[in-house]
């Protein structure tokens, strides 16, 4: 009974156990059924048409898939891991473990600090479910690792990357270069782009306003230093926003510049060379961004969109005058509750509004 209990076997088997051992040693432990077909093991014929089924129709599904698909069209039921197991032996399925990883070339670090700094925008439940699910803009020194800007966002858009670079612009100086993806904000895709501003978009110019290089990387690869910052972030950030209590953006944004301090003292990396490759901002240059677009309308004419201004018809004609005038008048009569009408706007900037006879100066006319 007490060799029963330290073993956790019952009263019967122990007396078995020892038969056992006195005829064929330490052999006879081991259970008979090892190394012998399972009695709930499936037949080989279907094993067999399975394996061809999926050769000749599904050769590059999964194992899910494929099973799936057994199942429905073939009425064939087998487990997925025993589907799996199949497909592996017979040469259609390579185990995550056994496939060769893509080789991708490592970039060394840049020396000094400023010469390149990775920039990309992570959509993530910062708040957790405090606050709504928000984008946070991040900056990375690539030569140091240090976290150069952090600033939450609603989303990404070229507003707020110019409100970005500007903070870092006056806190570190003009870096050398920035590292980002091929998102529309730094780059062009659609027809029409040519010339010397192909696929420059208005952050691009901006940069080269500034002198200060923008470069798309070609993978996620390529810029693996903030793609690895934004999983870090998405551990270390958000639990110290939920010790301290923080779910809006405004608070959040108010708190990121000492959790910047405090990560670069933790984590930052001395660079190779002391140098800081950060050049001070003249005098002249401009830290407000404004970004412009032309678009040639006719001979004469050219309209041109600021953000900080809206839009403004230029022409060498009387048309500007005609067209601010139907503007403001257009702003006047706009309300939720009245229907905009586009013959009355277009009879307004020919300069002919037809009144109401009960207006004066019909009445006039008229005797």
């Amino acid at each position: 009974m007490k060799a029963a209990e330290l073993m956790g076997l019952s009263a019967r088997q122990v007396p078995r156990l020892c038969i056992a051992y006195q005829q064929a040693g330490p052999i006879g432990l081991a259970s008979r059924k090892r190394g012998q077909p399972s009695n709930r093991r499936l037949p080989s014929q279907l094993q067999a048409e399975a394996v061809e089924i999926v050769r000749e129709r599904y050769a590059d599904f999964g194992p899910k898939l494929a099973q799936e698909k057994l199942l429905e069209l073939h009425h064939i039921r087998v487990a997925k891991e025993t589907l799996r197991k199949w497909m592996t032996l017979a040469g259609l399925w390579l185990p995550p473990d056994q496939r060769l990883r893509k080789a991708h070339q490592p970039r060394h670090r840049r020396e000094c600090l400023g010469e390149l700094v990775q920039i990309d925008g992570c959509e993530h439940a910062w708040f957790e479910e405090r606050g709504p699910v928000c984008s946070l803009l991040v900056y990375v020194d690539d030569a140091t690792g240090r976290l150069m800007e952090l600033r939450f966002v609603e989303v990404e858009s070229a507003f707020d990357y110019f409100a970005s670079t500007s903070a870092y612009l006056q806190r570190h100086g003009k870096p050398v270069a920035f590292y980002s993806d091929k998102h529309s904000i730094f780059r062009v895709y659609h027809d029409g782009t040519t010339g010397r501003a192909r696929g420059i978009t208005q952050f691009g110019r901006a940069l080269t306003e500034l002198h200060i290089d923008i470069i798309c990387a070609n993978s996620p690869q390529a810029k693996g230093r903030v793609e690895r910052m934004n999983k870090t972030l998405q551990d270390l950030l958000v639990k110290e926003l939920r010790l301290r209590g923080i779910s809006t953006m405004e608070s959040g944004n108010a708190f990121l510049p000492e959790f910047m301090e405090d990560y670069n003292r933790r984590f930052g990396r001395p660079p190779k060379n002391t140098h800081d490759a950060h050049p001070p901002l003249r005098s002249d240059e401009d830290l407000s961004f404004p970004t412009r677009r032309s678009t040639r309308t006719d001979a004469s004419t050219k309209v041109r969109w600021l953000r900080t201004s809206g839009l403004a018809l230029l022409s060498r004609s009387s048309r500007l005058r005609r067209w601010n005038a139907t503007r403001s008048a257009w702003r006047r009569r706009r309300s939720p509750f009245v229907k905009k009408s586009a013959s009355w706007l277009l009879s307004l900037w020919r300069g002919h509004r037809s009144h109401p006879r009960s207006h004066p100066s019909r009445m006039a006319s008229a005797r």
